[in-house]
């Protein structure tokens, strides 16, 4: 098939980002004579992100997991669109390489979601499986052949092309992947809150600089908000705060990541707040009603795949302008090189900044 042919949408678009890549049209040249010869049902695609591999592979009876809900999205729009089927979303789990013998995937830029993935792959694949997995060569490492041997006994490396590489694992170390699955999600204590993180979810199980910054000075937010939300949740760091610190706030934590709504129950869980904050994958605001909450916290990413974009951030402002009640507020922290403050008064209302430090600013923006 034609790759070109793919859209991104639901997700943003833009200049630089685009639905495939040399990468997705390397891993399938290079697992082209195992596609050939495999039987339905036997191939399993991980982190696709729009459906390139998916769909360019022939393959019948595929399962796959994408982490990003708008990329499971786009997959569907696109198959529908080209008149593909028998495609399977599943969680990262054993059911989505389960006796699967070829294993399509993009690497990840993050190390712990390659040891994830991998060891899931390594427990639960068949024990002739073929992990192709591939990426643009200034987001691969060696140390990803080290996290691949540490659950494959083969690693093999393709040539490069169009400045993209391929990794080959083969031989699965059953008794070594078990281990490793039993560590996840990964804790770690900060000041009495732990923070738990499967594999890939950002600033992993730190706490970083702005998510600090915003916690600081939540507590007093919009001091009689019944209902709050941690948009973009990652591992739900502002939701377990928010809980722990105002028993009567209902929280809600969201995120479009599969790892991070993970994460985020996990955090929950681990700080005895689970009774009190619901967890939703979603696209932004989507499940939330207009004008139907007080409070709304946001560490926005301004990361598209790789490439560098403010149209998530847009994207999610616009939504807390709509899901916003009368009188409730949007607590953002933002890189201050951003500016993004010109496009809160412009998106939500009236903006005031709250904090600012060497790198990061803290402001509330009033939904009128």
């Amino acid at each position: 098939m034609d790759l070109d042919e793919l859209k991104r949408f639901p997700d943003v678009d833009g200049p630089g980002l685009s639905a495939s890549d040399a990468a997705d049209r390397l891993i399938l040249d290079e697992a082209g004579p195992l596609l050939a010869t495999g039987a339905a049902g036997t191939v399993s695609v991980i982190d696709d992100a729009y459906g390139a591999l998916t769909l360019g592979s022939g393959a019948k009876d595929v399962r796959v997991h994408q982490d990003l809900l708008t990329g499971e999205r786009a997959l569907t729009a696109n198959a529908e669109r080209l008149g593909a089927d028998g495609i399977t979303h599943l969680p990262l789990s054993p059911a989505v390489v389960d006796g699967s013998r070829i294993v399509l995937m993009r690497l990840p830029r993050s190390l712990d979601r390659l040891a994830e993935v991998a060891a899931q792959i390594a427990a639960h694949a068949d024990p002739d499986v073929v992990v192709v997995a591939g990426g643009r060569i200034k987001h691969m490492t060696p140390q990803m052949n080290r996290v691949l041997r540490e659950v494959f006994d083969r690693v093999d490396v393709s040539h490069a092309r169009q400045k993209s590489r391929v990794l080959f694992a083969r031989a699965p170390r059953r008794e070594a992947a078990a281990v490793a699955l039993a560590g996840w999600p990964r804790t770690e204590q900060h000041d009495g809150l732990t923070v738990a993180a499967h594999g890939g979810v950002f600033a992993g199980t730190r706490i970083d600089v702005g998510t600090r910054l915003l916690v600081s000075v939540l507590y007093d937010a919009v001091p009689a908000a019944a209902t709050a939300v941690d948009l973009a949740c990652g591992t739900g760091v502002v939701a377990a705060v928010l809980a722990s610190a105002r028993p009567d706030l209902r929280v809600t934590a969201t995120d479009r990541s599969a790892a991070a709504v993970a994460s985020a129950r996990a955090t929950a869980d681990a700080n005895g707040v689970a009774d009190r904050v619901v967890v939703h994958r979603s696209d932004g605001l989507e499940s939330f009603p207009d004008r139907s909450q007080d409070l709304i916290a946001l560490n926005p990413p301004f990361h598209s795949d790789a490439a560098l974009s403010t149209g998530i951030a847009h994207h999610l402002f616009t939504d807390a302008a709509r899901a916003l009640a009368s009188g409730g507020e949007l607590w953002c922290v933002w890189n201050s090189h951003l500016r993004y403050r010109g496009s809160l008064e412009r998106i939500v209302g009236p903006t005031r900044q709250i904090a600012r430090n060497a790198k990061f600013t803290v402001t509330a923006s009033r939904r009128v």
